[in-house]
């Protein structure tokens, strides 16, 4: 499941941005120096594609990449 979820965050990241060098640990802001848009724009196709609202205080709590996986099996976001 982890695999499925960590290989649809790559491609999203990847499309936004045209970086697909993504570890588990990876930091957004510190390792890939994505600004708040960018950030946002992957927000954005997360809650279109699983349609759900997830909230700012949540999105600024998720600096690496295990942090979004795990938010989206806590959220049952699974079906990628």
């Amino acid at each position: 499941m982890e695999e499925k979820i960590f290989k649809y965050i790559q491609d999203t990241v990847c499309e936004i941005t045209g970086n697909k060098n993504l570890l588990m640990e990876t930091d957004f802001v510190k390792d890939l120096r994505l600004n708040s848009y960018d950030i946002m724009n992957i927000v954005c196709a997360f809650e279109e594609k699983f349609d759900v609202e997830i909230p700012n205080r949540d999105v600024w709590q998720m600096r690496q990449v295990k942090d979004v996986v795990a938010y989206m099996i806590q959220n049952g976001m699974t079906e990628v």
